[in-house]
This record gives structure tokens, sequence and C-alpha cells, in this order.
């Protein structure tokens, strides 16, 4: 370039595109780069007239306000983006010089995407692992995907006999729950999303192909479709469906991958959830077979009982009692209360099996003794190491007053509570059963008259420690008085009774294992309805 020439054709040879406009926004420069930009841009002409109105208008802000007002400027310019930075010359000219920036928005916006998207995925794995309850984790799965990924999604769950268990959700809404009737094969691509084959791409769904029972009412044409499968643990949790409407834009590629990592989530909280329901179901069954049964008179027998596991949190453990009544009239009934060595879920699998072994051992239940060799012999040849104590007794009416059989194995004496409040030991003593070849035991016979009871207990009460300063034991001699006092009382009074007393010496403190059952022998009495089907109105 020559000395004498021009000194703004120096902006010619400059990489970017280049334009300047002088006070009144008329173009007084413009290099080759700048006009392949803007076309229209020449010498004279109005910087308005050759230039989107963001530069134009941002030229003139930057002309009235003298100040670093719109220092930096950008827009699009066609389908690419620009920014403007100006440059203030002496004579008051500015130079504007323009940066394409296309690939760089497009960087920023698809990292915002991808900051949106794991910040949503992120939220819904903390939202859908929140509960293990599976109609709400429906509902949620619903929620979120129509709030966030389509203007309306069915969360359809596998088959349940018939029907296809199902919840509706559009944008904004709440969810709302159905039952399908018809096939999953007129829906394309649900009956393999159910059977945990991949999803078909949305591309290939024909949306008018959607019935009119998958779309909600209101919602109006279907313009894009997504079905894929929710991939449980090993198991299909269910599918997904996502509508958009026809107003609306079309599923991308991406929008689809993050509609799976979605529904990969959803389907293991899905998958978490049903396995739960099932667990719980399962354990709630065989929770009724390991609990302690309601106890009520049997035969004129009066049977009552209470049990409190040691931990507040948990309804079986290592204590149990049981009254089987006699199977023909006349006949004793048999009643057995007993302790397994340790506490919680894995005494109380042992529990299960030792009530589950004397009553197969009633018809044997006139010998205490040989039932206590049977289970001896029957704990011994199992893989448990745990032991137990117990203590049985055959309670028969006879002439109003109680006829007793009590055998204790390893076991605290029964205790016997008289009308006048005495309170007496039963003879018979024990080995514990489960650790011996042999488990030898004596049978002491009783007579308790109307009035009197005999209580069976185990050591969690009289070991229980609390009190004043919360390390003392509540005693043998604490608890034979508490039953003196509650001589001629019913037998469920007692119980509640004795409960109570034990409780508030632990209050929150900790505890052992503590059951305790009560025969009694009932006062005269006569029935206060008629035909004689409610426990009755007790009187001396």
């Amino acid at each position: 370039m020559s000395a004498d020439a021009p000194p703004d054709v120096a902006w010619t040879f400059v990489p970017y595109p280049v334009l300047i406009a002088d006070a009144s926004g008329t173009v007084r420069h413009a290099n080759p780069q700048a006009t392949r930009v803007f076309p229209h841009l020449r010498s004279g002409v109005p910087l308005a007239e050759s230039v989107p109105p963001w530069l134009a208008d941002g030229h003139a802000l930057r002309v009235t306000a003298g100040s670093d007002e719109a220092a930096v400027l950008s827009g699009p310019v066609g389908e690419r983006s620009f920014e403007a930075h100006p440059t203030v010359r002496d004579d008051g000219d500015v130079v504007w010089w323009l940066v394409d920036d296309t690939a760089l928005r497009s960087a920023r916006e698809d990292l915002r995407v991808e900051r949106e998207r794991t910040a949503f995925l992120a939220e819904a794995s903390n939202t859908l692992l929140s509960s293990l309850n599976l109609e709400r984790c429906m509902d949620v799965t619903g929620q979120l995907a129509a709030d966030h990924l389509a203007d309306a999604a069915l969360v359809v769950a596998p088959r349940s006999g018939s029907r296809l268990p199902v919840v509706t959700c559009l944008r904004g809404g709440a969810p709302r729950r159905s039952w399908w009737d018809a096939g999953p094969a007129e829906v394309p691509g649900l009956e393999e999303a159910l059977q945990g084959f991949p999803p078909v791409p949305s591309q290939w769904i024909e949306p008018s192909s959607a019935p009119d029972w998958v779309v909600p009412d209101g919602f109006g044409p279907v313009g894009s479709i997504v079905v894929t499968p929710l991939p449980g643990h090993g198991v299909p949790a269910g599918a997904l469906i996502l509508l958009r409407r026809s107003t609306g834009t079309v599923f991308s590629e991406g929008e689809e991958v993050i509609a799976r990592l979605f529904a990969a989530r959803a389907g293991a909280a899905l998958s978490a959830a049903r396995l739960y329901a099932e667990q719980s179901s399962l354990s709630q069954t065989l929770m009724r077979d390991l609990l302690p049964p309601a106890l009520q008179q049997i035969a004129g027998v009066d049977f009552a009982g209470g049990y409190r596991p040691s931990k507040d949190n948990e309804r079986i453990g290592g204590d149990f009692y049981d009254v089987h009544p006699g199977k023909a009239e006349g006949d004793a009934s048999f009643a057995v209360l007993g302790d397994v060595c340790g506490k919680g879920l894995e005494a109380a699998v042992l529990t299960g099996k030792i009530r589950n072994t004397l009553e197969a051992l009633l018809p044997m239940a006139d010998d205490h003794q040989r039932m206590i060799d049977l289970l001896n012999g029957a704990l011994l040849n199992s893989h448990h190491t745990r032991f137990a104590t117990l203590v049985m007794a055959s309670a028969v009416r006879e002439a109003g007053s109680v006829r007793l059989r009590v055998t204790s194995a390893g076991h605290p004496p029964a205790l016997i509570v008289r009308r006048d409040g005495g309170v007496e030991e039963a003879a018979s003593r024990g080995t514990l059963v489960g650790v011996f070849p042999k488990a030898p035991a004596t049978t002491t016979r009783e007579t308790l008259a109307p009035g009197e009871f005999c209580v069976l207990f185990t050591d969690g009460l009289t070991e229980a420690r609390g009190g004043p300063l919360g390390e003392e034991m509540f005693g043998e001699e604490r608890f034979r008085q508490a039953l003196s006092q509650c001589a001629g009382m019913q037998a469920e009074v007692i119980v509640r009774h004795v409960q109570m007393l034990i409780g508030q010496w632990v209050g929150s403190g900790p505890h052992d294992d503590m059951a305790v059952m009560v025969i009694g022998a009932p006062r005269a009495h006569h029935l206060s309805a008629v035909g004689g089907h409610t426990r009755g109105r007790f009187t001396s």
C-alpha cells in the first residue's frame, strides 16, 4: 500500500468484516469482508438501510450515549451470529469490527441444554428414588416426563390380569390413573417396549396411527410420538409414551436420547418400588404366621397374652406363645410360651420353626416330656445354633375349677396367683431345649379355683432395666407384688396391667423381648347377650 493511499483502504486487508459509520449513521467505508456479510453495504448509504436493526440501533445508541453503553453488540445475520466491537476514532467516526461467533454461541447453547438436561436427570433420580410406593412412583414418572420432555406422558405398567395399569399426565396437570383393556399391539412400538426391546425411533412412528384411547381428552392432533421401554432389574418395568401436539416441534434425536436416559432411571425406580411392594406383601404374609395369636376364652378357660419385641420398630422377635384348643369336648387346651436365644428376625425364624413343630406334635399333647424330646431332637438336627426355653401348660375346665399340667424346660417357673393374693411357684423344672442330647423335665399339676390364675412369662419382664436411675432390674419380687395386686381380675386386665407397669419401668430405654400369658379360671358368670355370642360380663 502506497504512502498516499486513503487511510480507510488499510481495512481492506483485515481478515474480519469492518465497517465505518459517522455520527449521522452514514456508512463511510466497508471492507470486502463486510460487504460479503452485508451485500447492501456501500459508502454513503445510511447504516439503517444496509445492516440488521440490532447493529444500526446499537450504533445510534453508541453515538448518542457517548459512553461504553452497547460497547459490544451481538445479533443474527441470516443463519449466523456475529459480535460487533466498536472503536471510536478521533474524528468521531465509529469503526465496527465484526466477529463470527456462530460456533461459540452454538457451543454455549449446547452446553446450556446439556446442563439443563443433566440437572433434570439428577432431579428426576432424586425424586423417583424418594419413595418406594409403586403408585406414587408411576405418578412422579408421568409428571416429570410431561413437564420436561413432552406435552403429555403415559406410563404403562406390565399387565395385571387382563388389563394394563396406566398413568396419564398432561404438561402442568395432575397424574390420572386408569386401566386399558385394549391390547398394546394397537400402539406402534408399545408391545415391544413392554417386552424390553429397544425403542422405535419417533420418525418411524406415524402420529395418526395412535389409537384414540391413547390420546388424552382435549389434547388435540398428535404431531410426534416416542415409545420407549422402562428397563427394570432384569425384567421390564413398563413403557413410557411421550406425545407432542401437531403445533409443536417433533422430537429430535437428542431429545429421544434424553427420554431413554430418563426412562432408564424411572424404570429402575419403578422396578425397585415393585420389588419392595412384592417383598412387603410377602413379609406381611409371613409375619401373620410369626406374630403371637389373639387369645380368648376357650372351653371355659380364660387365656390372654401380651408381647413386646426388643425393638419398637419390629413386630416379631424371639419370644412367643400359642394356645391350641382340645380336639374334642372335654379335652385340655394346650398352651406354650417360650424364649429363643437372640433377638430380631433370625430369632423369629427359629421361633416360627418351634411353633410349627409343636403344632405338629399336638396329638402327643398329653405327654409333655415326649413333645420336648421330639422338639429337642428337631433343633439339634437343624442348622440353627440357637437354643430355646419354654413352659407348657395343659388346661381343662372341671366343675368350675381349672386343672393344669405345667412343664418347664429351662424356663422361669410359672406363677400361680390365688384369690387371696398369694403367689406360688409351679414346681416344674427342666433343661433348655436344643443344646443337649436329652432335655429332661418334670410336670406338675395345679388347680385354679374361680378367680385364680397362672402366669407364664419370659425373663425379659423380670430382667427389664429402668426405674428412677434407669439401671435397676424390675426383678422377680416386684413382679410377684404386681401379680398379687391383680388377684380376682380378668386375664386380659392382668396382661394389660403387667405391660403398663413394665412399660413405665423401662420408659424409652433398651430392653429384651418380653412376653406374658395368663391362664385364668373365670368366676361364675352369665352372658349378657342373647345367644351367648359375646365375651359376657363377669360377676362375683
